[in-house]
């Protein structure tokens, strides 16, 4: 993936309410500072000038964050309603997101839970970063749960490194380049999380790979190109395969889409239960259960082999920002 221009973004899909772009590396979402022209609003803005709403700041509403060093898929809402209905989805947790690394180091484990606390750094010169409960300065650490899964081993310039399917069930700022540093596998090209070691590499090893939002009206499923293969990067040799990143994907599409599917049968239940009691309120309090308190978690493999499906666009509805990994 080349480095950004106000001519080449990439759009993943378009529909009247949405627009899921593969964010640049090294770019901005949006800013105030009148030096920084180059941002994914301006690009925006410049592709789609009659979509630009006057009505916002930045003339986008963009339904979550990612960090400036990542790239990957990101939803952006054309208008209000659909801006409230992906802000549904992300507060009830229905919400699936996956990214790519490279890691520094060997993973052993081929899957693993990690589950540290997060709070702010307020060291004196280290307030821009986040940290792990117990760290020096850390200030209201919140429960974090990221999955990790192993898909191939190999090198960088020489060095060994693990290609990994990360997903948060969290959503902490930094939240995934704070975990990977603190089980000592921090990302490629992470110079803020790697103890100022890591500058080396051209740019972070961080992609928004996956993502899904099921608004009801619209299921917006999309996978931005994985840029962290050996014809993009001559520098990434993989060297021995763990697991496919097609059936981890699947895994994933089933698993929303059964979420979905509980969610659907849940409120038909709730339905019926407030007509046979003609209570509304009372129907829906018998009836219907709260929302799923953590994202889509992954287990391990099912023995069958998974058949994998492409990432197509369906529709959704985003809103707010949300912290970026």
């Amino acid at each position: 993936m080349e480095p950004g221009t106000i001519d080449n973004l990439s759009i993943l899909y378009h529909s009247s309410d949405f627009i899921v772009v593969n964010k640049h590396w090294d770019l901005r979402i949006d800013s105030k500072m009148w030096y920084e022209t180059l941002t994914l609003q301006s690009q925006l803005k410049h592709r789609f000038p009659e979509l630009a709403d006057p009505d916002t700041y930045y003339g986008f509403r963009f339904c979550h964050q990612l960090d400036f060093s990542t790239s990957g898929a990101l939803c952006v809402a054309l208008n209000k309603a659909a801006a409230g209905s992906a802000y549904k989805c992300f507060k009830e947790r229905l919400v699936t997101k996956a990214y790519l690394a490279l890691v520094r180091g060997h993973v052993s484990q081929s899957r693993m839970t990690i589950r540290y606390a997060i709070g702010k750094n307020t060291t004196e010169g280290m307030t821009h970063m986040m940290c792990i409960e117990g760290t020096e300065g850390c200030e209201n650490p919140k429960p974090c749960q990221s999955e990790l899964i192993v898909l191939e081993h190999g090198s960088y310039s020489g060095d060994p490194v693990t290609k990994v399917l990360l997903q948060p069930l969290t959503g902490r700022t930094h939240q995934l380049r704070v975990h990977c540093s603190a089980i000592g596998h921090p990302i490629v090209g992470d110079f803020t999380y790697s103890h100022r070691q890591d500058s080396n590499p051209y740019r972070m090893m961080l992609h928004a790979y996956y993502l899904r939002i099921p608004t009801g009206k619209e299921l917006i499923e999309v996978c931005a190109p994985d840029p962290f293969v050996t014809a993009m990067d001559s520098n990434w040799v993989p060297q021995h395969i763990t697991q496919r990143l097609e059936d981890v994907i699947q895994e994933l599409k089933d698993k929303g889409t059964q979420k979905e599917e509980e969610e659907e049968e849940e409120e038909s239940q709730a339905d019926t239960t407030s007509k046979t009691q003609g209570d509304p309120e009372e129907g829906d309090k018998k009836g219907h259960k709260s929302p799923p308190a953590g994202s889509v978690q992954l287990r391990e493999p099912p023995g069958a082999h998974l058949q994998f499906l492409r990432c197509q666009g369906g529709g959704s509805s985003p809103s707010r920002h949300s912290p970026a990994p």
